[in-house]
């Protein structure tokens, strides 16, 4: 059955933390075919090689023709080398890649799910940085069930990506981040 869609169906790249699969498997199941999943799987990049090598084949193999990234945003994401690389490789514009949009969304297993404002050390800092602001570049969102609501949340993240230009500043992870962040402690 096809549903009306009131936005383009966009390729859309998730970034998640290997805990949270179930919710990416969740979330890209729902969407049905709303989007073109872009995201990398286990096994699709061999760990062993340079950590330049490793940024490149995620931005040149998988986010290339990316026009938006999503973030599920679980306990553990925040501490993740690999969603902050992503997330810079994102919101980079170059010629051979355009930029994404951005938006976050936090899972139900988050600390901060369902709660007015969130606690910006429990958020990836690379996503945090660019929600702050009167006019920013990305939004947080509670998890939705809702495939139409979250369709506009990714057209929204599309729309924006070239009217405002993203805060990619902050040094690039080289390691996760260790420690129990959960109360804010930064590590």
């Amino acid at each position: 059955m096809t549903r009306n869609r009131p936005t383009p169906r966009h390729k859309v790249f998730v970034s998640f933390h290997h805990e949270d699969q179930k919710y990416k498997d969740r979330f890209v199941r729902m969407m049905d075919n709303d989007f073109i999943d872009k995201s990398v799987e286990d096994g699709d990049i061999n760990d062993n090689i340079k950590t330049d090598t490793i940024r490149q084949k995620i931005r040149d193999e998988f986010i290339r023709d990316a026009t938006v990234t999503v973030v599920l945003i679980g306990r553990g994401t925040w501490q993740r080398k690999h969603v902050d690389w992503e997330i810079g490789s994102s919101i980079r514009d170059t010629k051979r890649n355009s930029r994404c949009g951005l938006l976050g969304i936090i899972l139900p297993t988050h600390w901060n799910h369902n709660k007015k404002e969130y606690n910006r050390r429990l958020i990836p800092p690379r996503l945090y940085d660019n929600c702050k602001g009167s006019n920013p570049f990305a939004s947080i969102y509670d998890w939705s069930s809702d495939p139409d609501e979250v369709r506009e949340w990714i057209h929204e993240a599309f729309q924006q990506r070239h009217k405002i230009l993203p805060d990619n500043s902050r040094d690039q992870y080289k390691h996760n981040r260790g420690g129990d962040n959960s109360r804010g402690w930064s590590s």
